[in-house]
């Protein structure tokens, strides 16, 4: 009959350690759907909305029009290198 209370001893430990998990899960459950809710509303604050799929339209659009003033930019900066150089070491003439 030992060997039965041993077993339901083991059989308790084991419920108890999976019953705390279970709590440890529900608890960070609750942190993240807080977390979610929290990113939401400041997503719906700051951008209008809080649509995953808008939000990633509305990055992509971010980046492309950023990627479009880098390059600009970029062109600019060139140019203007190009016009220093060209005034440093002017052509010769034609003397």
């Amino acid at each position: 009959m030992s060997k039965k209370t041993a077993t339901l001893d083991e059989l308790t430990k084991q419920y108890n350690v999976l019953n705390e998990r279970k709590i440890q899960a529900e608890t960070q459950l609750k942190e993240a759907e807080k977390r979610l809710l929290e990113m939401q509303t400041q997503a719906q604050k700051e951008f209008g909305t809080n649509d995953i799929a808008e939000l990633q339209a509305r990055l992509e659009q971010l980046e492309a029009e950023n990627e479009t003033r880098r390059a600009d930019y970029q062109a600019l900066l060139e140019g203007i290198q190009t016009d220093l150089k060209n005034i440093e070491s002017p052509a010769p003439t034609d003397d």
